[in-house]
């Protein structure tokens, strides 16, 4: 698609494109959205759900014989919930528009082994990969766990490549899982991912493969290599079912969470989630897990860099994966590297626009700030990328939405989700702290 040198006709077509072609913060309200108690279809269900917590469940005393440090959890991949009341207050101070309602953040910047968001769906699918293997030979029935590691397994698992494309978390979650169960793996990284990043998969037994170009350079050719290999399993973050399902069941340890904090979600006491998006699917998965548990009283809004508004162009033209950002003249360059993607996950946008309440985009200095801020507050470290969620809340303060939806502000739970930051090395958390000032 050549729509650049149409880009006049798009706006016209498009008018949401203006501001968006001229680089500004756009906050998009989705008038695509459905209520659940209309009549549409979607590829996934609770059944879906219901069993994937299962599957984790049965493979958790052997993720923590595997990996020490999820011990404490008995094995579950799980991050906390915080209160983040004075990072509010500290914006509160600077706003026109004051946070109302209790402010958390979901910390899956925190998540054992691999150190984001990625954790959950990357472990989903390889773990699924491994168990079909294990049927298929005869070692398992279909819902017992394996021993993956057992020498005929690790044989086995020998013979295949697992590959994945990626601008650094799903990654480092593919690479660390595959390695840890005995496949070979390739992570086809693109330009924006970081060096220490790729450092650490080396360290953990994967094959980094890097890229002179962005995301989908990266992955279109993960994917033709990966998939011309008799023993090939590409991970695809554009059309896994299997990642977003992996995503999705962070809604049952979100619920979990809330229980335990005494907080109500329903209609009169809504949840409003903030995420990071890069293709869709993490935060797809998310809201797609919530939306099956508490309905419409889940209120989402993706947060993307200015440069890579991958999600929003595709389905303010209805285009989803058909279009990209370099189509309407962006260069998908950011310094949020895992939300540096210029055409949405095809599985996801489908999804997605049916479902999410809007979407806001953010300057990368933005970023920055909110890192900064976040740190000198509550003195919790995340990654530039993983700070996008930050902004909700007082991005759609800025609009009607809530007004219109004839909500009070003071029953809102939001809950900004924390996707990276863990593992980043002490001296680049430095530069990072010492931009802002």
């Amino acid at each position: 698609m050549t729509a650049f040198n149409n880009i006049h006709e798009w706006i016209k077509k498009f008018p949401e494109l203006s501001s968006v072609v001229a680089l500004r913060e756009t906050i998009w309200i989705n008038p695509g959205l459905k209520k659940m108690n209309e009549t549409f279809t979607l590829p996934l269900n609770n059944t879906d759900m219901e069993e994937g917590k299962a599957f984790m469940q049965r493979y958790a005393p052997f993720i923590a014989k595997i990996f020490p440090e999820t011990t404490a959890m008995s094995g579950q991949i799980i991050s906390p919930l915080v209160e983040i009341e004075n990072f509010r207050n500290n914006r509160n101070k600077n706003l026109a528009s004051k946070i109302s309602g209790r402010f958390f953040l979901k910390r899956d910047d925190a998540l054992p082994v691999a150190g984001s968001i990625k954790a959950r769906g990357g472990f989903y699918e390889v773990l699924r990969f491994a168990h079909k293997l294990a049927v298929s030979e005869g070692l398992i029935s279909e819902h017992q766990a394996a021993d993956f590691n057992l020498p005929e397994l690790k044989t086995l698992f020998s013979q295949y490549t697992i590959g994945v494309g990626s601008t650094g978390n799903l990654g480092l979650s593919i690479g660390i899982i595959s390695a840890k169960l005995g496949f070979k793996v390739n992570v086809y990284m693109s330009n924006d991912a970081k060096d220490w990043k790729k450092s650490l998969l080396r360290q953990n037994g994967a094959n980094v493969i890097e890229e002179d170009g962005d995301f989908g350079v990266a992955i279109t050719k993960g994917r033709k290599e990966t998939l011309s290999n008799p023993y090939g399993y590409f991970v695809d973050d554009e059309n896994s079912g299997k990642l977003f399902l992996g995503y999705s069941l962070a809604a049952f340890e979100l619920q979990k969470q809330l229980k335990e904090l005494n907080i109500p979600v329903d209609e009169e006491h809504p949840l409003f989630i903030y995420s990071p998006c890069g293709v869709g699917g993490s935060p797809g998965g998310v809201l797609f897990g919530l939306k099956m548990i508490y309905g419409d009283a889940v209120h989402s809004f993706f947060a993307e860099p200015t440069h890579s508004p991958s999600v929003l162009v595709g389905l303010v033209t209805g285009k989803k994966e058909k279009i990209s950002v370099q189509d309407i003249g962006l260069d998908n360059l950011t310094e949020a590297d895992g939300l540096a993607v210029g055409r949405p996950s095809a599985f996801a946008s489908g999804i997605i626009k049916k479902l999410v309440s809007g979407i806001y985009t953010l300057q990368d200095e933005l970023l920055y700030h909110l890192l900064s801020g976040l740190y000198q507050s509550e003195k919790i470290f995340i990654e530039p990328s993983a700070t996008a969620g930050l902004a909700g809340p007082e991005k759609i303060l800025t609009t009607d939405y809530i007004e219109k939806k004839g909500i009070v502000p003071e029953n809102i739970t939001h809950i900004a989700w924390s996707t990276g930051g863990s593992l980043v090395p002490a001296s680049i958390r430095e530069k990072f702290l010492k931009r802002e000032k």
